[in-house]
């Protein structure tokens, strides 16, 4: 069965692509646009990630005390 699949391929090699620049300008913007939620989503998810090994970690590494100051401000 894979004999006869890999009888009927054919390769390709892309050598240009015609596209004229203005079009090709506006592409990039959409993919740039395109791009933001991903990067919003994977920042969430990478904050989401670092929190929970902060909260598991943090006494080992010894944050526990690095945000509350015993004794009230000291000028």
């Amino acid at each position: 069965m894979d004999d006869n699949k890999h009888q009927y391929e054919q390769k390709v090699v892309v050598t240009d692509i015609r596209m004229p620049f203005w079009s090709m300008v506006m592409f990039m913007v959409k993919w740039v646009f395109a791009s933001i939620p991903a990067l919003v989503i994977l920042s969430v998810l990478i904050s989401l990630i670092m929190a929970v090994i902060t909260t598991l970690f943090g006494a080992i590494w010894g944050f526990h005390g690095m945000f509350h100051q015993s004794g009230g401000p000291s000028f």
